[in-house]
């Protein structure tokens, strides 16, 4: 006989061992015989690949047990507690992002979380219709909707954060490549203008007498360059200046 994976000292029906295998599986509910078998999945975790199972067993005279939070309802409400204090640390994440890989941490943390939660709603929901005279199934159904809704609104409100991220800082490239065609386009015309000037001085060899070669040395020199400087200066401001269309 192959081994179950429920503990063995369970007195179940046996087709609850039979119908699972060396996994837990998806998160479902069995019933047979008057018990109820959860098998659920502990909160899951971005970087894993395999979920952890978690079984409850609730016997026909009312009496939960689990095999490793303990027995009685209080083994079911520590499950629903870690799921809600996995969801409120991601919100506190939420709430301290300010950049786009934030934001990804969050919603890639967050994302297996929520699928698990939305199912674990789902399997109580089925376990409340199950036992409907159960009061504390409709308690847990209620709490992990709950859950489920937190977790929903918490992906959505991070989704819609990054992607305002994304479309900000593509605006902000879009604007800057703007502004360096537009610096690029008034270099351009500055240098097509004195072009041909520069290529008849050159050409012809202009070298008209301003004076200024009769100085004595290094005023010549010094002249010219404080005079390049300032000149440089402005038509770096004149072709850098915002575009007021940026």
């Amino acid at each position: 006989m192959e081994r179950s994976i429920l503990p063995p000292m369970w007195d179940v029906p046996k087709v609850f061992r039979e119908r699972l295998g060396e996994r837990p599986g998806r998160q479902r509910v069995m019933a047979a015989d008057g018990h109820l078998l959860l098998v659920l999945h502990l909160p899951p975790t971005a970087d894993e690949v395999q979920r952890r199972g978690r079984f409850f067993w609730r016997k026909p005279d009312g009496s939960w047990t689990s095999n490793d939070v303990g027995g009685g309802v209080a083994g079911l409400s520590k499950h629903l507690a870690e799921y809600a204090d996995a969801v409120q640390k991601f919100d506190v994440m939420e709430e301290r992002a300010t950049s786009a890989a934030d934001y990804f941490e969050v919603l890639e943390g967050l994302a297996p979380l929520h699928r698990a939660a939305s199912h674990l709603h789902l399997v109580l929901q089925e376990a409340r219709k199950t036992i409907p005279e159960d009061r504390n199934l409709i308690n847990f159904r209620d709490l992990s909707y709950e859950i489920e809704r937190t977790a929903d609104l918490l992906y959505a409100n991070a989704k819609n954060a990054l992607d305002f991220q994304v479309a900000r800082r593509a605006e902000e490239e879009s604007r800057s490549s703007r502004q360096m065609a537009v610096s690029a386009f008034r270099l351009n015309t500055l240098a097509a203008f004195f072009f041909p000037l520069v290529t008849l001085c050159a050409v012809l060899g202009v070298n008209m007498r301003t004076g200024v070669e009769d100085l004595p040395p290094p005023l010549p020199i010094a002249t010219l360059v404080v005079a390049g400087l300032v000149l440089g200066a402005t038509l770096a401001f004149a072709i850098n200046r915002p575009d007021r269309r940026c």
